[in-house]
């Protein structure tokens, strides 16, 4: 069997911020009523994490929980794990309505670091990117450019960003020419 890389094995950009193709990451597609005690038991078990608020992401000692919509998470957690803990919410959740899926393979993670993150991503996103209105911890399902992804912040200076697999080097490539050096406004 062949071994598993990522969308861009680890691919590093560096202008007027850093862009990282984050490797490998175990994702879990959550479907189910997320008032419901066994679901937030289930997700506690798996990753240590609390239940988010609408359009944000928790973390937790053996993962994150991202709240994607009303009925919808995404659980990230170490990619050798991932089958064992969507077989394990299987379990957990049997007799629930709900559905537990491995997207892990289908999805691209990456990460921009650096003062200009939010002017970088402002450049695509219809999100309101200002320091007041969006912060650590906070979440987006949204396109960057046309595409469909999801991204949050996890410290001062950090965002990760999540798209489908198959259009992984497109957005890289967006990221990366929305963050050549001497293009960002300073405006954020």
């Amino acid at each position: 069997m062949s071994e598993a890389i990522s969308v861009l094995n680890g691919a590093t950009f560096r202008g007027a911020i850093e862009i990282t193709e984050a490797g490998l990451q175990g994702m879990i597609t959550l479907r189910g009523d997320l008032s419901g005690k066994a679901l937030h038991t289930a997700v506690k078990s798996a990753t240590g994490a609390d239940m988010p608020d609408i359009r944000r992401i928790t973390t937790g000692d053996k993962g994150c929980v991202a709240w994607m919509s009303p009925d919808e998470l995404l659980l990230l957690v170490d990619y050798a794990e991932a089958d064992a803990i969507t077989a394990a919410l299987g379990k957990a959740l049997k007799g629930e309505h709900h559905m537990a899926t491995n997207v892990s393979d289908a999805r691209a993670l990456f990460r921009l670091k650096g003062q200009g993150a939010r002017e970088v991503l402002a450049k695509g996103a219809p999100v309101d990117l200002s320091s007041q209105a969006f912060g650590i911890g906070d979440l987006r399902r949204t396109r960057i450019g046309q595409l469909a992804a999801a991204f949050w912040m996890t410290d001062a200076e950090t965002f990760e960003v999540v798209c489908f697999r198959s259009v992984g080097v497109f957005l890289f490539d967006w990221l990366c020419v929305a963050a050549e050096e001497g293009t960002l406004p300073e405006f954020l």
